[in-house]
């Protein structure tokens, strides 16, 4: 147990987690605080942080291992498909059967699926699992960058049937402009401050996620002001739960068919599994901040995709422990 606690916090199921939950808390209970009035610095403040986020993130990357990791190619395609085809594919699919296009749900649904990877969770938990770690890095890190284009015309497909506001165009540019130029401005200084960011790694970490915790609050709280909650029971919100949950084992399943049907190693596998079945939360709420500026509808439709970051952090770490027990104990 006291291993799984410890996992539970690298993989980021930490203070900040519960830090997020309490975000929510908060906007449920000062709603108030979602005057525009108020939040105006506050939205000042993020749209900086957002770009000043991408930017370290582009700092950390290493250009050399992001060449070395190429010549996988069979497993880097099936996990950029994964996360890019395969998941919005699955979810147009059971939208076509039961979906309601005036539920913002079903469309934060949607956008959780045509999100990228995440990073650091993914590599913990490959590492853990005993995957193919080099491949990990890589696809996480290449995820990322793709997303910024994918992501957006995924959203265009799907929301012109919606009442959600969406403008492809300028979604790519204002995307391109904050966040796939200072990760290009980054990537450019690595050599210069890869030391100064490994040295104050953990100062960034706190800005990155007051940046996150931001944007989550200021969504919220408009949300709560405009009562778009109301109507969704405690029943509703558990059978979501439950789905999400659903979702996520049946894209793990997906991936370890699709691995055995390539015969990938055990590695290589793994590393599908992790890096396939995972969203980022980050890039959700940091993204989302600019495609959607409704902070109204966007505070609805991060829902499903905070339940999904939960239940795969709890859920992928225990089965990365255990992968990670089985392979040292020989199995």
């Amino acid at each position: 147990m006291a291993k799984l606690r410890e996992t539970l916090n690298r993989v980021g199921l930490n203070t900040f987690f519960f830090l997020l939950i309490g975000m929510i808390f908060l906007a449920s209970t000062f709603p108030d605080w979602g005057a525009e009035a108020i939040l105006d610095p506050l939205k000042t403040i993020t749209g900086i942080g957002i770009s000043f986020i991408f930017f370290f993130y582009g700092v950390k990357l290493s250009p050399e291992k992001l060449k070395q990791g190429l010549s996988n190619w069979k497993l880097h395609v099936l996990v950029q498909s994964t996360t890019f085809l395969i998941f919005p594919l699955v979810v147009l699919l059971l939208y076509f059967f039961w979906g309601d296009e005036a539920n913002l749900f079903w469309i934060g649904t949607f956008y959780l699926a045509a999100l990228p990877s995440t990073v650091s969770s993914s590599v913990v938990m490959v590492s853990i699992a005993g995957g193919n770690l080099p491949a990990a890095i890589f696809n996480a890190s290449i995820s990322s960058i793709v997303g910024i284009f994918i992501t957006p015309l995924w959203m265009d497909l799907m929301l012109p049937e919606t009442a959600v506001d969406f403008d492809l165009t300028d979604t790519i540019f204002k995307l391109s402009f904050q966040v796939l130029v200072p990760v290009i401005l980054g990537l450019f200084f690595h050599k210069y401050l890869v030391n100064f960011v490994n040295k104050f790694q953990a100062t960034l970490k706190n800005i990155d996620q007051a940046i996150i915790l931001l944007i989550i609050f200021t969504a919220f709280a408009e949300s709560f002001l405009a009562n778009m909650f109301d109507g969704h029971s405690v029943a509703e919100l558990v059978l979501l739960g439950v789905l999400m949950l659903a979702f996520f084992l049946l894209m793990m399943g997906v991936m370890y068919l699709l691995s055995k049907a390539l015969k990938f190693s055990r590695e290589d596998m793994i590393t599908v599994i992790f890096c396939g079945s995972k969203k980022s939360m980050i890039q959700g709420a940091v993204m989302g901040r600019v495609m959607f500026p409704d902070p109204v509808v966007f505070g609805v439709m991060l829902l499903p995709l905070m339940i999904y970051h939960a239940q795969q952090l709890m859920v992928g770490s225990a089965i990365a422990q255990k992968l990670g027990d089985g392979k040292s104990s020989g199995q």
